[in-house]
Parts: C-alpha cells; structure tokens; sequence
C-alpha cells in the first residue's frame, strides 16, 4: 500500500492495483494536477472535504474514475456521483470498498448532523487494511491495517482523537485534519496520539505532499 499526504484530510491510496483520491478539499494543496485515478471518494460535503472550487477540474481531468460519496453529497452533485450508504460493498477490480458510519459527528446540538460516509479498502477476507473516516468517530466492527485518525477538530477533544485510536486500535495510525493546526502546534496533538496510542500501533505522521509505502 502506497499512501501519499495532500493536506489536510485529503490522501491517495494505491492498493491493490487502484489509486483512490481521498477528501480533497480547501485546506489540501497539490492533488490538482493528478490524472489516472480510478476513484475519486468524498466522505461529506464540508469544503474541506470537497473543494467546490477544484472538484470540478479533478473530475474532468479523470474521467475514468469513480465518483463515491456519502448520500447528501452524491444528491447534491448528481451526474456520475455514487452514493455510498453505511453497509454498501463495492468492487473497483480486486479492491473492496466498504461503507461505513453515516453520520458526521456532533459539532453543536443546534447544527443539524449531516451524512458522512466512513470508507473501508481492502478485500472480502480482510476488508479493512485501510479506513478512512472522514469527520467521524466510528469504529468498524474488523481489524484495521491503517487508520486515517483525524487529530484535531472543532468536533472533537484531544481525549477523544486519543480514544478513537484505542478503540479502533490499528495496526498504524496517520493523523489527518491537522490543516486547521498552525505547524508549531501540531506537536501536541501529535504527541499525545503517540505516546497514548494502543502498544500494538504504529503512529506514523506523514507531513502534507509526502508519501508512504505500508
């Protein structure tokens, strides 16, 4: 598995074979210019997730790829947009994509919730070997290879992002949505998910417009 860093929430797995482009949105810089993609997968519709600006470009320059997202955001763009719900399996050749979650996570009780599909890639036998959660806090019920934890959010605690890495408990854990940290003070959230993560995880950061093989 080959991850590579755009910013933000926004990262390209290359698994088994395929390219998948996740969330790329206002805080994500330098996945413009990316063609060859066989799918392009949105977990909600907040701009940082999808960049209403650059989307647009990104689908015409791949006009091959999938188009996935949760509900809202697939009624919302309509044309070759798929929606994914919690439950759905999909084939894109050798790869499994399974949906998960539904729901983004609460930012006030007087913000209505929206859809936010979680995204799980890997295979029937081991469906989960990468989980990408978008602004949730759902835990698939399988063992997951490489976590997408999100870091810090107007949504969520630091002993939240502390907890989700325990409960999930994967094998690796990369921080995301760390584009609304200024960098020096990424540090402390990123110290606390390292030295409080489960002993068996891996914490590995990945700084925007890096990459990875895992």
């Amino acid at each position: 598995m080959r991850i590579a860093h755009f910013g933000h929430s926004c990262l390209l797995v290359e698994l088994r074979g395929k390219k998948i482009l996740f969330d790329p949105g206002t805080f994500s810089h330098g996945f413009e210019g990316l063609t060859g993609l066989d799918a392009i997968a949105v977990t909600h519709q907040h701009p940082d997730h999808i960049d209403p600006n650059r989307i647009d470009a990104l689908v015409d320059a791949n006009p091959e790829a999938r188009l996935l997202s949760d509900p809202q955001t697939a009624q919302q763009r309509g044309g070759r947009w798929e929606a994914v719900h919690a439950g759905n399996v999909l084939a894109l050749g050798d790869l499994q994509i399974t949906g998960g979650g539904g729901r983004h996570a609460v930012i006030h009780p007087e913000i209505p919730v929206i859809d936010n599909t979680v995204f799980q890639l890997g295979t029937p036998d081991d469906p989960a070997q990468l989980v990408h959660p978008g602004d949730s806090l759902w835990v698939p019920p399988v063992p997951v290879g490489v976590l997408a934890a999100p870091a810090a959010a107007p949504w969520m605690r630091v002993s939240e992002a502390v907890d989700y890495v325990r409960a999930v408990n994967p094998r690796t854990a990369l921080p995301i949505h760390f584009g609304i940290i200024v960098p020096q003070a990424r540090g402390i959230y990123f110290g606390r998910l390292a030295e409080m993560a489960p002993a068996g995880t891996e914490f590995r950061v990945l700084e925007p417009e890096d990459a990875t093989e895992l």
